[in-house]
């Protein structure tokens, strides 16, 4: 079991881990609600180190990248970040990932944790000469400034802040021992927020230093809970729920990350097919208009008790105060937002509202 390079940091603050992709990571360092809101009001700091790192340079690096990946990269210029696919043959999605473009022979990915050895093998077997793919999970820790008061206590730290959204920039931090570090203007929660990739040896005292700020600034550390909750409120993939090797990226609405112009990348003829014939399910998001708390797995029930259905995430929203869900439905089922489903909750049947996510409006700009 691996863990962040920071993890005296989590012990030192009292955090319950679990484990998830092969890290023990902290869950929550006494109440999931509270982190939640902190987020929202004012600013939490995740240590997301699980987190890929593949660094792919040399010559036509870019677009290698632009060959095999979904997203068009070439919509982006030098110091932007892009929401992109690693998809198989089939359409189905390997992995949902960051691209970071740092010029034509450079670009820096970051996959998630479980599937991070698995798109960087891919990208090496099928790199050209001259072109190097190099797995660099290990190398560096990333942590996650998210909330309203989010660049503000950048700024105290001395670090750029005023990049546009999914833009990023490299500085030296001297709460990272003056390192090198990158900062971007990307996260996972909804709200203004910052990315910042840290070498490894730095972690443990650059979180410390961002957890102590957090808290002068009426914030706090985050854990995976928080993170599950805050990314459900806005409707956000998780790979191995809403994304995964047979839900591909017109199911889960994420064709707008898919270069649908491009001349080709992974997966693009089998999606086009989908596209153009329409996905036999869609996703959207259940809002529950009794009480109860929603889970992945659940059966979605239409009008005359038919299955037309699952939940693939679900949990109890802080802000929203009620349970709420991401769901597949079946486009046969000709649901519309607005309707009236029912959850089946180990026997009991909730009545949730279809809407289309998020859930809660995003204050990402």
């Amino acid at each position: 079991m691996l863990s962040s390079p920071a993890n005296e940091v989590h012990v030192r603050a009292g955090a319950t881990f679990a484990p998830f992709a092969g890290w023990s990571m902290p869950i929550s360092y006494g109440g999931v609600v509270a982190e939640h809101n902190a987020v929202r009001e004012a600013v939490g700091i995740f240590d997301v180190s699980h987190l890929g790192k593949i660094l792919v340079t040399g010559t036509g690096a870019a677009e290698y990248i632009n060959s095999t990946l979904a997203n068009d990269l070439q919509r982006i210029s030098p110091g932007k970040a892009q929401y992109t696919l690693c998809c198989d043959e089939s359409g189905g999605v390997i992995d949902d990932l960051i691209a970071y473009l740092v010029s034509e022979s450079e670009v820096f990915l970051i996959p998630n944790a479980a599937n991070s050895a698995e798109v960087a093998r891919r990208l090496e077997a099928s790199a050209p000469a001259g072109v190097s793919v190099q797995d660099q999970h290990r190398d560096h820790a990333v942590l996650a400034v998210q909330g309203p008061r989010s660049a503000e206590l950048l700024e105290l730290e001395g670090l750029p802040t005023s990049m546009p959204y999914m833009a990023f920039a490299d500085a030296e931090w001297q709460g990272a021992g003056g390192s090198t570090v990158r900062i971007c203007r990307t996260g996972y929660t909804g709200e203004q927020g910052y990315e910042i990739v840290v070498p490894s040896g730095d972690a443990e005292v650059a979180l410390q230093r961002l957890a102590d700020r957090a808290e002068q600034l009426g914030g706090r550390l985050a854990g995976l809970g928080a993170r599950d909750t805050l990314r459900t409120e806005m409707g956000y993939p998780l790979h191995g729920h809403e994304l995964s090797l047979e839900i591909t990226p017109v199911e889960a609405r994420c064709g707008w990350a898919v270069g649908w112009r491009k001349p080709g990348f992974w997966g693009r003829d089998a999606l086009q097919r989908q596209r153009e014939a329409g996905p036999s399910r869609s996703l959207w998001g259940l809002r529950a208009l009794g009480r109860g708390v929603l889970r992945p797995g659940l059966d979605v029930l239409g009008a005359e008790n038919e299955m037309i259905g699952t939940t693939t995430s679900g949990t109890f929203s802080p802000t929203l105060k009620t349970g709420i869900a991401l769901a597949l439905l079946d486009t046969s089922a000709d649901i519309t937002a607005g309707a009236t489903v029912t959850v089946d909750v180990r026997g009991r049947h909730i009545p949730c509202e279809v809407v289309r996510p998020p859930f809660v409006a995003p204050r990402t700009q």
